[in-house]
């Protein structure tokens, strides 16, 4: 599935959103919706990606600016560095995943920090025993109450909370620490009691430490995920995408 992402509008006219509306065969409040807030957003989601330039480019002559984007791959695939042990030193940050590989990057390279909130949901079939009122058995038994054996299934779902953050260099890496995924011994003597204490203290840190490095929030907030990825692709599964296209926003607006 390749999506159009259009970036940087200054305010919804009347005349922007008919613009939308024309190129996207939707209503003007359809239009409208969609360009709530500056960007970035998606507006549209082809299988073709011939189809998403097309449309791409009449965005363009209509005065947007875009970009298209394969959603599928970043949805399967996997960020390039996931980190499990850190140590933050006077110019880098050496890092290094569950696999064994070692990195070290300085701080000086860092030019995105994405802090986002990763929800993910699973669900378990039980299968639920209970004793109900029986009427036959009871007039069977002459009157005796009985009851008998009902079985059935039960769904039961469970949502698990996540907050990662994404550091985005300036060769387009994307190296991702999640708050339990990680280790935090590094910190040495400043390790706090609690992941949590330690993930926004690592965060922290790497503000101060990145000075150069712009920082984007608005990921750690769902209803800000769901405007910037639409109505069509649901944040659970495609929040890489939403991080790509902020930090490509990041590097147009530059």
């Amino acid at each position: 599935m390749h999506v159009v992402v259009i970036y940087h509008w200054q305010e919804v006219t009347p005349e922007l959103a008919q613009k939308l509306a024309t190129v996207l065969g939707i209503t003007a409040f359809d239009a409208r919706q969609r360009l709530v807030g500056k960007g970035p957003a998606v507006v549209a989601s082809f299988a073709d990606p011939g189809h998403a330039e097309s449309i791409l480019l009449a965005l363009k002559q209509g005065g947007f600016r875009g970009i298209v984007l394969n959603a599928s791959a970043m949805s399967i695939g996997k960020p390039d560095f996931v980190v499990r042990h850190f140590v933050l030193e006077e110019d880098v940050i050496r890092v290094a995943d569950a696999g064994g590989r070692k990195g070290a990057i300085a701080y000086s390279r860092i030019k995105l920090l994405l802090p986002a909130m990763r929800i993910s949901g699973n669900s378990e079939t039980n299968t639920v025993t209970e004793r109900k009122f029986s009427m036959g058995k009871t007039l069977m038994a002459g009157g005796l109450p009985m009851t008998k054996k009902i079985q059935h299934k039960q769904v039961v779902s469970a949502e698990q909370r996540e907050k990662v953050l994404y550091l985005c260099i300036g060769d387009q890496t994307r190296v991702v620490c999640p708050q339990e995924g990680m280790t935090y011994n590094g910190l040495g003597q400043q390790m706090r009691p609690s992941g949590e204490m330690n993930f926004n203290y690592l965060v922290s840190e790497l503000r101060q430490r990145c000075p150069s490095a712009s920082y984007d929030e608005r990921l750690l907030k769902r209803a800000a995920q769901v405007k910037l990825l639409g109505p069509m692709l649901n944040p659970d599964n495609h929040l890489d995408l939403a991080v790509e296209i902020l930090a490509t926003d990041f590097d147009a607006a530059k």
